[in-house]
């Protein structure tokens, strides 16, 4: 089944007012949204090389699976952002971008509903 990653993207930015940015990184392809009306922080590079980095990252995450189990997602708080990064279906991550004042834990019940709905969750 091939993924309609913009779809979800839309999906996901439309669980949030709070959400800026989504982006699924799938086999080196990047998929995304950003919310309309807002600036960018980073430029569409920067932000492929986040990515591509944050994949890196989640591969450690999983080496201590074996004693500790899979990683459900990833956050991380910044001065003007929080980043939520999720798994989904084979190599690919889901990256949120939401505003410093954003209901995490309700942003990432909804990434988590929506990454199972779309048959995406690993």
């Amino acid at each position: 089944m091939a993924a309609d990653y913009e779809k979800i993207c839309d999906r996901v930015l439309g669980a949030s007012d709070k959400i800026r940015y989504v982006g699924i990184y799938d086999y080196g392809q990047v998929h995304d949204r950003m919310r309309r009306g807002l600036a960018r922080y980073l430029t569409k590079e920067e932000t492929e090389i986040s990515l591509s980095q944050a994949v890196y990252r989640w591969s450690a995450r999983k080496k201590a699976a074996e004693k500790i189990g899979m990683p459900a997602y990833a956050f991380t708080k910044y001065e003007k952002i929080f980043r939520i990064t999720v798994p989904m279906g084979g190599a690919g991550l889901m990256l949120v971008s939401t505003e410093p004042d954003a209901d995490i834990d309700g942003i990432v019940e909804d990434i988590l509903r929506i990454s199972r709905d779309s048959g995406l969750a690993k």
